[in-house]
């Protein structure tokens, strides 16, 4: 996913292939996950979309179930920053370091509320490529 200035997609023949349209962004440091459940860590965010998100963590995520999610961070000032969402995971495998997993997860009901915070955060905390 790339995102800048809201969403630009990748080119259309991508699209066509199957691959991904919108780019994802690599964030600067793995922010925690919560699944608030239990209200325990799940794992860290690897990459992030508008779409979803992949963490990594030290342990297999169970496929296919929906997960009540919350991104916890300090922004610039020190200020505790949250983003709460439903997420399903949809997909893991082992990482290239084989003590962990990568889980993918897709946004279920993204509104302007998760979004527009999600589109902060890539600006604020996202790698400029």
């Amino acid at each position: 996913m790339f995102i800048k200035n809201r969403l630009e997609s990748a080119n259309h023949a991508d699209e066509a292939n199957g691959r991904r349209a919108i780019r994802r962004r690599h964030l600067i440091y793995y922010l925690r996950v919560w699944d608030m459940a239990n209200n325990e860590v799940l794992g860290h965010i690897v990459d992030i979309t508008t779409e979803g998100i992949m963490l990594i963590s030290d342990q297999q995520i169970e496929l296919n179930k929906e997960y009540d999610l919350e991104i916890r961070w300090n922004d610039a000032e020190g200020d505790a920053k949250t983003i709460r969402f439903k997420a399903e995971s949809c997909w893991s495998h082992l990482d290239i370091n084989t003590s962990f997993h990568d889980t993918g997860f897709h946004l279920i009901e993204a509104t302007p509320e998760v979004l527009d915070p999600i589109h902060e955060l890539i600006d604020e905390y996202g790698f400029n490529d």
